[in-house]
């Protein structure tokens, strides 16, 4: 099977930043953990909910690298002295991420009942009309 690339379609130009975009997200590889939500709480708004059970905010940050939104978590490991009979919930780390449009803010994060909270809010461009001159050569 061949694969078609932007580049391929003469009429798309300057797309060539999307398609590594898209290669990167197939790429990134997030597993499953922590489960998330992704709603839309308005028209251009939208909230990012991950399950971070066990995580305090020290343990956690966030950052937005080259247009990604990338979740890391890594609890300290302050139970060196404990004995556990069982252990099943995760303490394990993560990095979560999230592809974000051009023109998409990252708001506030909330930490709520176990729960991280982001919001991201789109800014839509104003339509611009740009008349194009023409030169006599």
């Amino acid at each position: 099977m061949t694969k078609l690339s932007l580049g391929a379609y003469p009429h798309m130009l300057g797309f060539e930043q999307l398609e590594r975009l898209l290669e990167r997200t197939a790429k990134s590889g997030n597993e499953g953990y922590p489960p998330f939500n992704i709603e839309q709480t308005s028209q251009r708004s939208y909230r990012i909910t991950l399950a971070v059970a066990g995580f305090a905010e020290n343990d956690l940050s966030i950052t937005v690298e080259d247009r990604q939104l990338v979740i890391r978590g890594r609890q300290s490991d302050d139970g060196a002295e404990r004995v556990f009979l069982h252990r099943g919930i995760a303490s394990r780390q993560f990095q979560r991420s999230f592809v974000l449009a051009e023109g998409v803010d990252v708001g506030d994060a909330i930490m709520e009942n176990g729960l991280l909270h982001i919001d991201l809010t789109q800014v839509l461009p104003e339509t611009v009309v740009k008349t194009v001159k023409i030169k006599k050569g």
